[in-house]
């Protein structure tokens, strides 16, 4: 017999009240990182997922390309003025991997310096951005996410959307070719309108100590409302792993390593491109 409402509800309330007892009885499980999947899995991905699901209308491509099993890093683009693509992609892929395997985000310093904000990536998963972490992570047969560009990817301006900056050092390959861990590439179209940066006040930013702070069309305008995402047409594409089992022994040296970076910088650059041929409209259906 099909459930009536009643009995939906009964069960959706038997299992609140069990996750509360849980928490404040402490009867939950955290890794050495602080990582709570309970919690990630009962609060947080469910607001993600209505996110991306509805407000930003997400399509994703190549989940196959995902490792099934085993460590991974997935590399993307930032941007969008708000770090926002990060905690989209983690709610994506767990959702999209035939598993429903997490990702393991990687951040900047900064991140972990603000309170209450470093406690929330933390539960979520995420651990700074440095490689002996990157390395125990994909040691450990995890998927793990880095935004090689930092906060000149998410702080660049409207202007120069969908130009990939930088990327840095080359940190996440030493970590990929020390452990012989495939790369996977990931595209992320929509996060440069979600709160587009039309200026940066530099000498506010210094005052403030932020790396930038941002003028949009909404924000500081509109005050706590200019926290609203727009509502852009996002499109996500996982590309064909890049093996580095067979350069193991090449992750100190420098011509290597800054060949594949620019390898997975170069794919992901590309691949934004097909993407936006695919979404001519930033805010269509």
């Amino acid at each position: 017999m099909a459930d009536h409402p009643g009995d939906v509800w009964d069960r959706r309330v038997a299992a609140g009240l069990a996750f509360l007892r849980r928490r404040l009885s402490g009867e939950y499980e955290v890794d050495e990182f602080g990582f709570d999947p309970e919690l990630t899995d009962q609060v947080f991905h469910p607001v993600l997922r209505r996110l991306y699901r509805d407000w930003f209308r997400t399509e994703v491509f190549g989940v196959h390309h995902l490792p099934v099993d085993g460590a991974g890093l997935v590399v993307g683009n930032h941007s969008g003025t708000v770090a926002m693509d990060a905690l989209v992609l983690a709610a994506v892929l767990h959702d999209r991997h035939p598993k429903h395997r997490y990702l393991r985000l990687l951040g900047a310093d900064l991140v972990f310096r603000v309170p209450v904000v470093s406690e929330l990536v933390r539960k979520t998963g995420g651990t700074v951005a440095c490689n002996p972490d990157a390395e125990r992570l994909l040691g450990q047969g995890e998927l793990v996410g880095v935004f090689p560009e930092g906060f000149k990817g998410v702080g660049k301006l409207y202007a120069d959307r969908y130009k990939l900056q930088r990327f840095g050092r080359g940190g996440f390959v030493s970590a990929a070719l020390r452990t012989g861990t495939p790369i996977v590439p990931v595209a992320i179209v929509g996060a440069e309108e979600t709160y587009p940066m039309l200026a940066d006040i530099k000498p506010l930013a210094r005052l403030l100590k932020l790396p930038y702070f941002p003028v949009t069309p909404t924000f500081p305008w509109l005050g706590p409302l200019g926290a609203v995402p727009l509502p852009s047409k996002w499109l996500i594409e996982f590309c064909p792993p890049i093996p580095t089992d067979h350069l193991v022994d090449s992750a100190d040296d420098p011509l290597v390593v800054f060949n594949l970076a620019d390898q997975v910088r170069e794919t992901i650059q590309q691949t934004l491109h097909q993407l936006l041929e695919k979404r001519p409209d930033p805010f269509g259906p």
